[in-house]
């Protein structure tokens, strides 16, 4: 099999060019000819000697999952991306745009293990973790296909970040890259469940990307049956790993809380909330439900208003988050890739 070369950083490039008894500093060259040059191939590395060219072709590869198939949102311009990977699984990646800000929603896993209830993905089971390449691939991809410039990451599709920690966090590095794509770690986010050892390691290891938490109940009981593997980690745990996230990187963190109609959204929840994570350096994203059958609802606008209000007269920076492309299930929480027979 080739080597991926999405899977690796500059230094690791370098090392794998002397593997093939070339010099180190064409790893620079190689690297931008694929991030901001945007080459799908070798041949078009036209300042590479042939010879060198050549040897690329048949030891490595630079792009190895394929866009199957391609849905354009109506109401939003939201794409969902279909991706097709080397050994014939599927992973979704969507593109959100709002006027300058471009957004690729990327996955982590194929499928997911946790078992959330208001998630479509959850239905697959998880298949695997995918590379740091598979990774970084989805947004070259969609940066070849869309010829957009993009702005900004989020690792929050398919999958549990923090349960792929390794490739997760080199595709971050590789992706911030100067030589690279140089996107700021200040505009890639990463959502998770709350694993709270890795939160407590993220911190340690102060990644500079954003860190949001998916939060979605205020008590242990609902936060559970909402998302059973929640229970290996109680709610005041994972609020005390979020203090500490926030101490030990010296950065806010994201609260993410899909509101669910009758489940989680009383002023009394809203109350409960704001106790709960108050005195800490926080936002909060409010995402209203997005259809994935037919056990749960969005709850009326004006029920989400106001759960909103009453977070804001506490003085949290509170935003609704009405997702993109909904129409063609590609909001937060819809994503599913079955492989068709």
């Amino acid at each position: 099999m080739k080597t991926d070369l999405l899977n690796f950083n500059p230094a690791e490039l370098g090392e794998f060019l002397i593997s093939l008894g070339e010099k180190r500093y064409r790893a620079n060259q190689v690297f931008k000819w694929i991030y901001q040059k945007k080459a799908s191939s070798f041949g078009e590395m036209t300042d590479l000697p042939l010879s060198f060219r050549e040897k690329l072709e048949n030891s490595a590869s630079i792009l190895k999952i394929k866009i199957k198939d391609k849905k354009v949102s109506h109401k939003s311009g939201a794409v969902k991306y279909l991706h097709e990977l080397w050994d014939n699984e599927l992973i979704e990646t969507v593109l959100i745009t709002e006027e300058k800000r471009k957004t690729v929603c990327v996955s982590s896993q194929v499928g997911c293990a946790l078992e959330c209830k208001f998630c479509a993905t959850a239905r697959m089971g998880l298949k695997r973790n995918l590379t740091a390449g598979e990774i970084v691939g989805q947004v070259l991809s969609v940066i070849k296909d869309s010829k957009e410039n993009i702005t900004n990451i989020v690792i929050m599709g398919m999958g549990e970040p923090f349960l792929n920690y390794e490739n997760v966090i080199k595709s971050i590095n590789i992706l911030s890259d100067d030589n690279g794509l140089s996107i700021s770690h200040r505009r890639i986010t990463i959502s998770t469940i709350g694993i709270i050892a890795a939160v407590k390691r993220y911190a340690d290891e102060k990644i500079k990307a954003n860190l949001a938490i998916s939060l979605n109940a205020v008590s242990d009981d609902i936060r559970s049956k909402l998302m059973p593997l929640s229970k290996s980690y109680p709610i005041g745990e994972l609020i005390d790993a979020a203090k500490y996230y926030t101490k030990r990187a010296n950065k806010k963190i994201t609260f993410e809380y899909v509101l669910i109609d009758g489940i989680n959204d009383s002023i009394e929840d809203a109350k409960k909330l704001a106790k709960l994570i108050s005195g800490i350096s926080c936002k909060i994203n409010l995402i209203p439900f997005n259809l994935i059958g037919n056990e749960y609802k969005k709850p009326p606008e004006e029920k989400i208003d106001l759960f909103f209000r009453k977070l804001k007269s506490y003085s949290f920076q509170v935003n609704i988050r009405w997702s993109k492309g909904e129409d063609i299930n590609a909001a937060c929480g819809q994503l599913l890739s079955l492989k068709r027979k």
